[in-house]
């Protein structure tokens, strides 16, 4: 065995910051019906032209011991970290599919293959390894690895997010997720962002942002260690950039043509909606307390409580910040903390 990343804690009906709704009467129709969409839920339907494997099979498989290195020194910080931020249960790695072959030429896989990430209703993630998915070999193995590494990162903390599930009209609803809500009517606690924002004031984007933050600084640590940056093929070289959260404006001027322009085209979307939108916030809002605030949203939405992030806010920039950033004009539920 490579590694041991709790691979016996797989759970069987909830994660471990997952709760159903206080003073529901309906509770065990609830935890029921919650636990019967789990046990029949099908994970890789939109990807019927990969080959998926079990993370700790591909692990295990490889050949190359300095890919096998990047993940083990990434997995042994990736455990500490996320336990100083309060989430001591890593995703199970039983609970993670790599899509490793495709039978489409043009195939290109990594964090930003469409369709794929963690799924809250399976308790399991999908992904798939950097390059091409049609060529067996792997043409940058340690650059996989960290691609590998950043997207388990990445959908660790998704596992270990606080969610409150309840009943609405006989169906289950997810009605917190870290730090956002959902009304009675399904409508969500911030608005949608303008598409040519430059910053955001939308708690999924916040979330999103903050998740792949703590994944893109890992992998930048893990490939600083093993001096990853000399050993990446021109190629390759945007790629490494985004996994270790390094990408500039500029380096979406020109995006080659290939397979991998889908690839690259999707990094660019992601990076201008999510991370370039992500940071802006919190120059903004944290300005020389950026790494505070980011620390401060990462702790409530792992323990879903938001009394520090808030009052830190409401120090800085006054009371009913979170709301006065935050709350849709159209959500008619509870601000947090109430």
């Amino acid at each position: 065995m490579l590694l041991n990343l709790g691979r016996s804690l797989t759970p069987s009906c909830l994660g471990p910051n997952e709760h159903l709704a206080d003073g529901v009467a309906e509770r065990a129709e609830l935890a029921q019906r919650l636990a019967a969409q789990r046990a029949t839920a099908a994970l890789n339907q939109a990807h019927p032209h990969i080959t998926f494997s079990l993370l700790h099979w591909v692990l295990d498989t490889w050949a190359d011991d300095a890919a096998r290195e990047v993940f083990r020194q990434g997995a042994a910080l990736l455990a500490d970290r996320y336990r100083q931020l309060g989430l001591g249960q890593l995703l199970p790695i039983d609970r993670v599919w790599v899509g490793v072959r495709s039978t489409q030429r043009d195939a290109f896989g990594g964090f930003h293959h469409p369709d794929q990430g963690y799924r809250h209703l399976q308790l399991a993630s999908v992904i798939t390894r950097y390059g091409r998915l049609s060529d067996a070999r792997l043409s940058s193995p340690e650059l996989v690895a960290l691609d590998l590494l950043r997207s388990y990162a990445h959908d660790c903390l998704h596992f270990g997010s606080f969610r409150e599930y309840r009943l609405q009209g006989g169906q289950v609803v997810r009605s917190r997720y870290g730090i956002n809500r959902r009304d009675g009517n399904g409508r969500t606690y911030s608005a949608p962002d303008q598409a040519d924002a430059g910053t955001t004031r939308n708690l999924g984007i916040v979330m999103e942002g903050a998740t792949d933050r703590e994944a893109r600084t890992l992998a930048h640590t893990v490939a600083a260690r093993l001096g990853l940056a000399d050993r990446v093929e021109p190629a390759d070289r945007l790629a490494f950039r985004d996994t270790t959260g390094q990408l500039e404006a500029a380096d979406f001027d020109h995006v080659a043509p290939g397979v991998a322009s889908r690839f690259n085209l999707a990094m660019a979307s992601y990076e201008r909606g999510v991370g370039a939108r992500y940071r802006m916030f919190l120059t903004e809002t944290g300005g020389t307390a950026a790494d505070t605030l980011h620390g401060l949203i990462i702790a409530a939405m792992v323990g879903g409580d938001l009394s520090a992030l808030t009052a830190w806010l409401d120090q800085r920039h006054g009371p009913r910040t979170f709301p006065r950033i935050f709350r849709s004009p159209a959500y008619t539920g509870p601000d947090p903390g109430e």
